[in-house]
């Protein structure tokens, strides 16, 4: 009896050092890619003339500095012709433009110029319904327990439309977004919401909406698919394919870059927990 006990402490033993072993994982590096970061974004109550694009490129997963692109000229153009200049914040990968023109159906190209190299991408300006209302509800969530925050807009009857919804608090580690459309909502109000068990009187919930195009709608919906743990995604597992946005590598089609090239109006409003 006792070699039976003292050989379930050795094993009941080993298996919980086992448990702290670290691995480290040899993990293969692909070569960088050029990743776009372009979301020109005309707020309501502002001219949008102060916009910004970030330059970067992918690294190794265990690389805890995302590596800049600096020295690259970056400009967009209007239909008209219209050229508006983003100068880099020297060394930063940050890229300002100080003239914008944001105009509603308006078509935007991106042209984007790195190490021989020409990145392009087109995107048109949409409306966004202002938010009419916003209500609090404490005893929200799947099962009563949580604080929700629930917006409504007016969804435009005469056009089909696509929004973009982002929720920032300081209860959440990054922003909470979502992708909508108003296909089973045409010209109806519509609603989205954000809960959470741990927000409490006195916090705020920053609330933002945009008017999207059905490309980056698509676009969005996959990523946040892939970031709510669907599509196959684990914690060891990788998506089925690569999210790939709407900017071209004009110079070799096959070394695509990441990212996206938006622009939308926006409105932005912060609601108090009560």
């Amino acid at each position: 009896m006792r070699y039976f006990k003292l050989l379930f402490a050795i094993i009941t033993f080993s298996f919980f050092t086992s448990c702290e072993e670290v691995v480290d994982v040899d993990l293969e590096t692909a070569p960088p890619r050029l990743v776009v970061d372009a979301s020109l974004d005309w707020v309501k109550g502002t001219d949008g003339s102060q916009q910004t694009i970030k330059l970067t490129t992918t690294t190794g997963y265990y690389n805890p500095v995302i590596p800049v692109v600096s020295g690259a000229t970056v400009f967009v153009t209007n239909s008209t012709g219209t050229q508006f200049d983003f100068i880099e914040d020297s060394g930063t990968g940050l890229y300002n433009c100080t003239n914008f023109e944001p105009v509603i159906g308006e078509t935007y190209t991106l042209t984007v110029v790195t190490n021989g190299t020409t990145y392009t991408a087109t995107e048109t300006l949409y409306a966004c319904p202002d938010i009419a209302d916003i209500i609090q509800d404490n005893e929200g969530g799947i099962l009563g327990d949580e604080v929700e925050v629930r917006f409504f807009f007016q969804d435009n009857g005469d056009e089909d439309n696509w929004y973009l919804s982002r929720f920032d608090s300081e209860v959440l580690p990054y922003p909470e977004y979502d992708a909508m459309e108003d296909r089973f909502n045409q010209g109806n109000v519509m609603f989205n919401f954000f809960s959470d068990e741990d927000l409490k009187a006195g916090q705020t919930v920053a609330i933002t909406l945009n008017g999207i195009s059905k490309q980056y709608y698509n676009y969005m919906r996959q990523l946040t698919e892939i970031a709510d743990g669907g599509a196959g995604s684990g914690p060891f597992q990788v998506p089925p394919s690569t999210v790939r946005g709407n900017v071209v590598n004009q110079t070799d089609v096959n070394n695509y870059p990441l990212g996206y090239f938006r622009v939308t109006q926006a409105v932005k409003t912060d609601y108090t927990i009560q």
